[in-house]
């Protein structure tokens, strides 16, 4: 059955301002162009303004500034997105967790599951794993040896745990991740590489998440860190030994390469890359589609990159690059001659 809420419940709760009718009913969330009479939209970007006229919103959560001359039901917010995020949370009914082992998964006579957990179908459980209470391992899960589940994880669906992953308490895991497979460690011995030994694991903090087809191997020799409430998107790519810290978050298709440390409260776009063994301090924001080749000391946004241009200007560009070095030559030559 679906929630309902009243604006005035939703002002309560959330310890907002309402202006408009308090008895309005509430029933779902959409975007301020799509909802209807009793859905919840927000505005937190100006760019979208101009839709706040026309929006068929019952309710919107607004700044202040934009709440003037609005003449439907409003609640005021500091951060309307933050705001919206957390009402629209009421909304997202889930089914509760049913506790107990499916008769077709398979579990290790040394693992360890409380009963409180839920074990779907087609799950494979290792030896000397351990799934603590009100965790959700989801059908097709594959968990292997000396894992732990924290309590209330969620692993969604096909989720791999391949070997010494330990999962703090409340961790999402969407479809497809594989945490704690092998590092990338190679040695070259006489013109053949030899593999090293990936001998460490991962450690994923309280509250973290991890997107669909992400993966995180695990280390050398110490573990792969994620800190608490660190947020990965979908099919990113974390190397061996890396360490982020806590309330980072990474957008989709970017990736750390092994080693590298990034700080806490870092925000990494989109196709950014960090090469390894590089340490990046904390609220560093790094932009989509950036390469990371040294060391960021200072908090701050950086890029690098050039943006979209035609191909034909492109590649009269590009050409000028290769003689950049010579001209930069040249200008210094010119400076030290004698005026």
């Amino acid at each position: 059955m679906s929630a309902t809420h009243s604006a005035s419940d939703l002002a309560a709760r959330f310890d907002l301002e309402l202006r408009g009718d308090p008895a309005w009913r509430i029933e779902g969330v959409a975007t301020l162009a799509r909802a209807g009479a009793h859905q919840l939209a927000f505005l937190a970007n100006p760019r979208y303004r101009n839709q706040l006229a026309a929006t068929g919103a019952g309710l919107v959560v607004m700044r202040a500034e934009d709440a003037e001359g609005f003449s439907g039901n409003a609640l005021i917010a500091k951060d309307p997105y933050a705001a919206f995020a957390k009402m629209s949370a009421l909304f997202d009914v889930r089914p509760a967790v049913v506790p107990g082992v499916h008769a077709m998964a398979v579990v290790d006579p040394s693992a360890e599951v409380s009963p409180e957990a839920s074990i779907g179908p087609f799950v494979s459980i290792g030896p000397r794993t351990r799934v603590d209470a009100g965790a959700m391992i989801g059908p097709g899960c594959v968990i292997g040896e000396d894992c732990v589940v924290g309590a209330g994880c969620e692993l969604v669906a096909n989720v791999s745990l391949v070997r010494r992953v330990r999962l703090g308490k409340r961790v999402l895991i969407h479809p497809g991740a594989v945490l704690g497979a092998d590092g990338f460690g190679l040695a070259m011995d006489h013109g053949r590489w030899l593999k090293v030994p990936q001998l460490g694991g991962v450690v994923v903090g309280d509250d973290c998440e991890i997107g669909a087809n992400t993966t995180i191997d695990r280390g050398a020799l110490d573990d792969t860190v994620l800190e608490e409430d660190v947020r990965l998107d979908n099919q990113i790519q974390i190397g061996h030994n890396v360490r982020i810290g806590a309330h980072s978050a990474m957008a989709g298709c970017s990736a750390v390469a092994g080693s590298a440390t990034i700080g806490r409260y870092c925000l990494i776009g989109g196709g950014a890359g960090i090469l390894g063994h590089l340490d990046v301090c904390d609220r560093v924001v790094v932009t989509a589609m950036s390469l990371v080749t040294s060391s960021i000391r200072e908090p701050g946004e950086y890029s690098s990159g050039t943006p979209l241009m035609d191909n034909r200007s492109w590649r009269k560009s590009a050409a000028r690059f290769k003689q950049l070095d010579a001209l930069a030559r040249q200008a210094a030559a010119r400076n030290k001659e004698p005026q």
